[in-house]
């Protein structure tokens, strides 16, 4: 027999209703703050990834699947979609258009880590990108709009954690005496820190073995090493959260896992996932154009939803999509009226299913398991009379309706 692949799983009905009720939700907020969807390839140039999210990163050295193709070239499966958002800004000059652009998006990431509790191989990203300002306001309302799409799938007790890494200017002085520091205590970090010390320090902070967190508390804090230009843009980005009355927690070892961060950085964690607690991340990116290549600047902030891991979150809380009908059809002229019937409920935007069935107990059972809102059964006698008895499945109650009133009794119970 044939299985999906490690670390990869069907989404089926009625898990399915959850993760359209995210999306929903997700495409109204974005809405509502003027983004708009940009869909990119699945598949890019490798090079996009190892200059962008950078060449020591986990995620390049150990998880990306990438594969020669035909022509020699090497490809990638996008494991993140902030560099192939910002590829296609820069490729389309969309930096030509009037304002900043707002843009979102929905779709699989790939990368080839050990699968955990809400963490697939192929995995499922919501995300957005703000492209073209550098100023803390935009911060802030990124923030803002994650606030109120979490709050608005229903996630609850979730926590906000802050933190700045500084930029180009005052971020070197710091690496410099985090180097220093961890050059005493590196023998007993974890094997992947002990190689981090040497290509990129900064990513030790990003450690998540239990063990190194000690090691990890006692190392330099990068907020006690920021300039004053970025010390300014941190101060009033938490000046403006609390402006909007959004509790936070500022976490100096925040850094996030990619190369690209700089000044603001974000993630939002929750304690119904475990130790693998986080729901999303995010961060500012000013310098990530010109490490793809552009000759243009095009700062910019956005973050990306784990969604799988939100959906297992708030799924008990969402309800799903209920059928309206179920008509159980008795013979063959019941099945055709039927299908009349059906097909006007469905121009009105009603679900209606349609069994052909002589046994209406059997018809019942389907409906209750079904979890159908209403429930008719169409005979012979209901033909002649145009009157039909409709069930609602909730209170056990029969109301009997014309044919032609169907639709209004089940909308006005919708």
């Amino acid at each position: 027999m044939i299985r999906a692949v490690k670390g990869t799983r069907d989404l089926l009905p009625p898990s399915t209703s959850v993760w359209n009720h995210v999306e929903a939700v997700a495409r109204g907020v974005f809405r509502s703050y003027n983004y708009h969807e940009i869909r990119t390839p699945l598949l890019e140039e490798t090079q996009l990834f190892a200059r962008g999210v950078g060449e020591e990163t986990d995620i390049v050295t150990k998880e990306m699947y990438t594969f020669e193709d035909r022509d020699g070239s090497s490809l990638t499966l996008r494991p993140e979609a902030t560099a192939s958002v910002m590829r296609a800004y820069i490729e389309h000059r969309l930096d030509q258009r009037p304002g900043m652009q707002k843009l979102y998006y929905m779709g699989p990431m790939f990368r080839r880590e050990r699968p955990q509790k809400g963490r697939y191989r192929q995995f499922f990203q919501i995300g957005a990108e703000a492209i073209g300002s550098e100023s803390p306001v935009v911060d802030a309302e990124v923030i803002e709009m994650v606030v109120d799409l979490l709050e608005g799938v229903g996630l609850e007790g979730f926590t906000l954690l802050l933190n700045s890494v500084g930029d180009s200017k005052c971020r070197p002085a710091y690496i410099s005496q985090l180097r220093e520091a961890l050059a005493k205590v590196a023998p007993n970090l974890c094997e992947d820190c002990q190689r981090r010390v040497i290509t990129n320090p900064l990513r030790v902070l990003d450690c998540k073995v239990a063990e190194d967190q000690p090691i990890i508390d006692k190392l330099p804090s990068i907020l006690d090493h920021l300039d004053e230009a970025c010390r300014q843009h941190f101060e009033t980005v938490q000046q403006l959260l609390r402006d909007r009355k959004i509790p936070f927690e500022v976490r100096p070892r925040l850094v996030r896992g990619l190369d690209y961060y700089m000044r603001t950085t974000f993630e939002v964690v929750h304690g119904a996932l475990g130790a693998q607690n986080s729901v999303l991340g995010g961060g500012r990116y000013d310098g990530l154009a010109e490490a793809i290549g552009s000759k243009v600047a095009a700062p910019g902030i956005g973050f990306s939803i784990g969604e799988d891991r939100l959906v297992m979150t708030v799924e008990n809380a969402v309800k799903g999509e209920a059928l309206d009908l179920l008509i159980a059809a008795l013979g063959e002229a019941a099945l055709k009226r039927s299908a009349e019937l059906a097909r006007g409920l469905r121009s009105l935007g009603l679900s209606v299913e349609i069994v052909s069935d002589r046994r209406p107990k059997r018809a019942l059972e389907l409906a209750d398991k079904s979890g159908a809102r209403f429930a008719a059964i169409v005979g012979d006698e209901e033909l002649l009379s145009g009157i039909v008895g409709v069930k609602n499945m909730r209170t056990d109650e029969y109301v009997s309706v014309a044919f032609e009133n169907i639709a209004e009794g089940l909308r006005s119970n919708k």
